[in-house]
């Protein structure tokens, strides 16, 4: 049976939970403000501003101090030239809409399919041992055409760094090349960390003040908010 040939990345796709839990479609709706200036589109990766209102994620080796919230699934607002509503595959850039929101899978345990690149878009095979470690994302701009996004994780930067964003749970085997290697992974978002920032005192006795921050990862999981 012949299956599928990756040619692009797609974006970040829910598949299921962890612990083999089912997705069921489930979404949060999450406001997107009007004429916000930067396209989303399908599969993009989102976080949730400080003002409440959903934004384009664009780290790539690391993400916002505070987390992501999850993926975009497309979004509903009131057409501005029909007024109707309208459901959409992407945010189109400056929408000017006072009720546009954002269908999110906002699940901290979600896991999502995508496929790896050695850079920008050239999708790219890579063998088992990418299994278990972490990686960055490669955020290339979407299409207009299709509504859906281009974003990617790199292969090239697996490693046990804990600030990167993706970790790498299992692999794909139906795009899998003859060799056996895989171009498309199954990835969830990694846990918050910590960033400790040491401080010599001055004085006849130094002493060092240490100060230790909680970063990245799911923004629900992240204790310092937004």
């Amino acid at each position: 049976m012949a299956y599928p040939t990756i040619d692009k990345p797609y974006g970040l796709k829910p598949i299921n939970l962890i612990g083999g839990q089912v997705f069921a479609g489930a979404t949060r709706q999450i406001k997107i403000a009007s004429a916000y200036g930067t396209d989303i589109f399908y599969g993009d990766v989102v976080r949730v501003s400080s003002d409440g209102v959903l934004v384009k994620e664009t780290g790539d080796t690391t993400v916002s101090a505070t987390g992501v919230v999850g993926v975009f699934l497309g979004c509903q607002f009131t057409n501005p030239s029909t007024k109707q509503i309208q459901f959409q595959q992407y945010w189109p850039a400056g929408t000017v809409a006072a009720d546009a929101e954002a269908f999110v899978a906002d699940d901290p345990d979600q896991l999502f399919k995508v496929a790896a690149v050695s850079s920008g878009t050239t999708v790219a095979f890579y063998g088992q041992t990418l299994v278990g470690t972490n990686v960055a994302l490669v955020q290339n701009a979407g299409s207009t055409v299709t509504g859906n996004s281009a974003v990617a994780i790199d292969g090239t930067s697996a490693n046990t760094t804990a600030s990167l964003p993706i970790r790498i749970v299992d692999v794909v085997p139906d795009t899998a090349n003859a060799s056996g290697n895989f171009c498309e992974f199954i990835v969830k978002w990694n846990a918050p960390y910590a960033v400790s920032t040491s401080v010599y005192t001055g004085g006849d006795t130094p002493t060092v003040a240490t100060t230790t921050v909680i970063t990245g990862g799911h923004q629900y999981l992240n204790p310092t908010g937004v």
